[in-house]
């Protein structure tokens, strides 16, 4: 039985519908990324697990149990808000204490359980410092920190990383693949970022006007897209145009060499550090690709290369 399932649902604001038929359904320890552009439904989804909104049809299970008109206090789940939402006037074991007041712990027992999973996410000796005094990184941890003590059975994040740099992303994407594999617990988790989501998601739910246009893990939704709005969405689409088909193919489908099926020469060539990136010109159509640093090309050079993998889908 699936910990969450989202069930038929419709859902929005006044007379604006937002999420049309929305199902979906998360496991026991599974981490699903729903992805998507600003508006197509994805954090409306998020507040309809957490007992924010209501839906205007469908139900929302979790365990099996209709939680659908139970408000935000009465279901086992936590979220971690984009902005951490944490308390400036308290220190960060108040902040993590905080929920367990409401469960009915003494005061004696929230501070152990506070201590205890600050210690799990080492922020234990910045228990007495307030949220100013902390970095975006570890206020996300105790953010996580404040939503993991009251043992919810499932986490919702909405846009954790997005307040980040670069280096505190990658370092907080392991932190919550960590707590994924620690804990068990599943998550619901939010993003426009595709990398981000292909990186942490079991599995990944393109969310597209209101519906989830796809579903899967990273690697197939990625290599098997179900239609093009799903390919362009995750990565870069290239196409040659012949006189029987399009062609389409990502740009690590293309394999620069001496010799080749097909020609053209360079049109851009843009420096990565570990790679090169070069827009090709064959006979008037752009193709993307990418070489190693051993494989030097200039603007103007004439270049040959094959495609090793096409992508394909049925048209709607």
């Amino acid at each position: 039985m699936s910990v969450m399932e989202f069930k038929n649902i419709t859902a929005g604001y006044g007379d604006h519908t937002v999420l049309d038929n929305f199902s979906l359904a998360i496991d026991k320890g599974e981490l699903i990324c729903l992805i998507g552009p600003s508006g197509c439904g994805k954090t409306t989804a998020l507040r309809l697990a957490g007992g924010y909104l209501q839906p205007k049809q469908g139900q929302v299970f979790i365990d099996g149990v209709d939680v659908t008109s139970r408000p935000p206090e009465r279901r086992p789940v936590s979220t971690v808000f984009q902005s951490y939402a944490l308390f400036p006037h308290m220190t960060v074991a108040r902040n993590v204490e905080y929920g367990l007041r409401f469960q009915g712990f003494a005061a004696h027992e929230r501070h152990d359980r506070a201590l205890e999973m600050l210690q799990a996410m080492h922020m234990d000796d910045r228990a007495d410092a307030y949220p100013a005094e902390l970095s975006g990184g570890q206020q996300q941890r105790v953010a996580l920190a404040r939503s993991l003590v009251l043992k919810p059975q499932v986490l919702l994040l909405d846009e954790p990383l997005s307040n980040l740099d670069e280096g505190l992303r990658f370092e907080m994407r392991e932190e919550i693949k960590a707590v994924q594999r620690e804990f068990g617990v599943a998550m619901l988790l939010v993003t426009h970022d595709r990398e981000e989501a292909m990186a942490l998601g079991d599995r990944i739910a393109l969310v597209h006007d209101g519906h989830i246009a796809q579903e899967g893990n990273p690697a197939h939704v990625y290599d098997h897209p179900s239609n093009e709005y799903c390919a362009r969405f995750l990565g870069w689409v290239n196409v040659l145009n012949s006189c029987d088909s399009p062609r389409y193919f990502r740009v690590e489908a293309v394999r620069l060499g001496a010799e080749g099926a097909y020609t053209g020469s360079v049109e851009r060539a843009i420096f990565l550090g570990s790679s090169w990136e070069y827009f090709i010109d064959v006979d008037g159509q752009k193709v993307r690709a990418r070489g190693d640093r051993s494989m030097r090309l200039n603007e103007g050079d004439a270049v040959s290369f094959n495609i090793t993998s096409l992508l394909n889908w049925k048209e709607e």
